[in-house]
């Protein structure tokens, strides 16, 4: 499969970035023109490198989960449970069942707040304003039962090996009955709002297409992936958690393309409600930690967990030598791995495609670089 074409001594060399506006992070993004399309893109990547994995290397197994809190710093949650459960895979620690529904309902949660974030920011990007007020209006919400939970907006360090850092407050079912519909109507809204309006399909329909053979080939993962047509989430494929005792559907696309791309997350925030709404019709009173030692620490071995972050496949490698650091901590983010398919997305398009197939692909640079 040929990526690139080489540019010839007339093509001109345009730069984008680094900087943070409409790359969606630190990101330089080179590309070579012929007239108004692309014939080559080069993705510089490495501006917000922070040394994550290493530096996990000299922190206790609890205080880890604040270097994955910054991450995916829009899905903070869902990164915090993917290395949870590998070190308690490790541990062989049963998690106590309530603390399994906290995770599940927040995690889904956090999933719409992270979709709602793209919605917002994706208007921007094909060059509409009101789509970031309703996305955020919603964001908020979820933001402000976030903290809550958690006493904080974003870099939560909630979730704790072997179960949860405190039970929920008193308050949190009353406010859920509030907070769920409210939801349902503002995914509505942002439905109406954009999804048909005639200049958003001119934009993103048939624009940056990949078929699903070339996606698998580039490890392309979550939303991108299924915009493509493949049937395939790391909560049905490879269960974790009690995903299994869900009832909800996979949304998948046709065609590929920057639409696709879009609406597929847009139902995913659907399906995510589906989920929360079962979660907590489930949950009964309990422990909310398993019964463990101040400080972790797991027998040597290691052990490797794979989660569906909103992003994609979210896989955590975890390798103990028996202390109370972790030998090694290798993280296999969606972002990175969905990035490697921009050149492909981007080669023949037009230059005013650019920025709206970069954001269709739902980069966090904190999670590429790391």
């Amino acid at each position: 499969m040929t990526i690139d074409q080489s540019p010839n001594s007339m093509d001109i060399m345009v730069n984008m970035g680094p900087q943070h506006p409409s790359t969606h992070g630190v990101f330089r993004l080179v590309i070579w023109i012929d007239g108004e399309r692309i014939v080559r893109a080069e993705p510089h990547i490495g501006y917000l490198h922070r040394g994550s994995e290493k530096l996990s290397e000299g922190e206790s197994y609890n205080q880890v989960i604040t270097l994955f809190d910054r991450l995916d710093y829009v899905a903070n949650l869902n990164c915090e449970l993917a290395f949870c459960i590998a070190v308690e895979k490790l541990m062989a620690i049963e998690v106590p069942e309530r603390s399994h529904y906290i995770r599940v309902i927040l995690s889904e949660l956090n999933r719409i707040a992270s979709h709602m974030l793209f919605y917002g920011v994706y208007g921007l990007d094909v060059g509409a304003m009101t789509p970031i007020l309703y996305g955020f209006r919603e964001r908020e919400r979820i933001q402000e039962l976030f903290e809550s939970v958690t006493g904080a907006r974003m870099m939560h360090h909630y979730f704790w090996i072997g179960g949860v850092k405190e039970d929920l407050p008193d308050d949190f079912e009353r406010r859920m009955k509030v907070l769920l519909p409210t939801l349902k109507q503002g995914i509505d809204e942002c439905d109406r709002l954009l999804s048909d309006s005639e200049l958003f399909l001119a934009r993103t329909k048939g624009i940056g297409t990949i078929t699903a053979e070339d996606a698998i080939d580039f490890g392309v993962t979550g939303p991108s992936l299924r915009a493509t047509g493949v049937l395939e989430d790391v909560r049905i494929s490879e269960p974790y958690s009690i995903y299994d005792r869900f009832d909800y559907g996979i949304p998948v696309g046709t065609n590929g393309d920057c639409w696709d791309r879009y609406y597929v997350r847009l139902e995913e925030m659907r399906q995510s409600i589906r989920i929360i709404e079962q979660a907590m019709e489930q949950m009964m009173p309990g422990e909310t930690m398993a019964k463990l030692r101040r400080i972790t620490r797991p027998p040597k071995g290691e052990s490797y967990v794979r989660t569906e972050s909103p992003r994609g496949d979210f896989a955590v490698f975890v390798v103990s030598d028996g202390t109370e650091h972790p030998y090694r901590v290798k993280v296999r983010t969606p972002s990175f791995a969905n990035l490697q398919a921009l050149q492909h997305l981007l080669r023949d398009a037009y230059v005013a495609d650019a920025v709206v197939i970069l954001g269709s692909i739902d980069i966090v640079l904190g999670e590429v670089d790391r």
